[in-house]
């Protein structure tokens, strides 16, 4: 029997996991890094916490004797995806990225791509004094001295005590939202602009239709450079490639 290590957090790696409940070959263990306080939990065997660092995940394979590695964290979980990538090549086992596609503007979207956060905060000086920013609670901080902007800031778990914040409201909610939900948050907290990472996925797509229809401007936060190796873009795809090591 194979062991097969998911670094998890996604829908797409609880998926993953779900669909191998019945590979009798393979012993499946996911990992989530415990930064939810009540994270939706995967079928099977399940780990929260860090590993630091790559040295620190390299002992874990080793220790653990893991087989495969599948990465299927979040798109701007960079740090988790290089330490992933690299210590699985120090501990000889074959890696897999699986992580969903981006989203891609329609002709009638106005978007501002951006690199960054930092960037973002930028483009915010023409964009309205009312903005919904949909980036999660780790990063607030970049927003946090435009005094002279409102924030609708929306998140699953509240800030940690001291972080900086910009000006403006909390809203804590989890995915997946309606159109309708997205449309009327919208325009009950009278947004001028949304500023969201490119997360892909359906569960928090129905923003981007709503601010689509109100014509309103979105300052989208492209994701960061994966690491060289293979990847794969569904659970068809992911499942392939396990077939191929097993």
């Amino acid at each position: 029997m194979l062991r097969l290590l998911i670094l998890g957090g996604t829908t797409e790696a609880t998926r993953l996991a779900a669909a191998l409940q019945d590979w009798p070959q393979l012993e499946v263990q996911t990992s989530l890094a415990g930064r939810t306080q009540q994270p939706v939990l995967p079928a099977g065997s399940v780990r929260i916490g860090g590993f630091g660092g790559v040295a620190g995940l390299v002992q874990y394979l080793q220790t653990e004797g893991i087989d495969l590695l599948i990465d299927a964290t979040h798109p701007f979980a960079a740090q988790i995806s290089q330490n992933a990538a690299a210590a699985a090549q120090q501990a000889g086992i074959p890696s897999l990225i699986l992580q969903r596609p981006a989203w891609m503007p329609q002709s009638d979207d106005r978007w501002i791509s951006v690199p960054d956060l930092g960037t973002a905060a930028e483009q915010l000086a023409d964009l309205g004094d009312r903005i919904f920013l949909t980036i999660g609670r780790q990063e607030l901080a970049a927003f946090a001295d435009l005094h002279d902007r409102w924030f609708l800031m929306r998140m699953i778990d509240p800030p940690t005590d001291g972080a900086l914040l910009p000006p403006g409201e909390i809203l804590l909610e989890r995915g997946p939202f309606s159109l309708e939900h997205e449309r009327s948050r919208l325009m009950q907290y009278q947004i001028d602009a949304i500023v969201s990472k490119n997360s892909g996925g359906s569960a928090t797509a129905a923003k981007l239709q709503a601010a689509r229809e109100l014509s309103l401007p979105v300052v989208m936060v492209e994701r960061p450079v994966l690491p060289n190796i293979q990847q794969a873009t569904t659970l068809d795809a992911a499942l392939q490639w396990l077939k191929m090591h097993c």
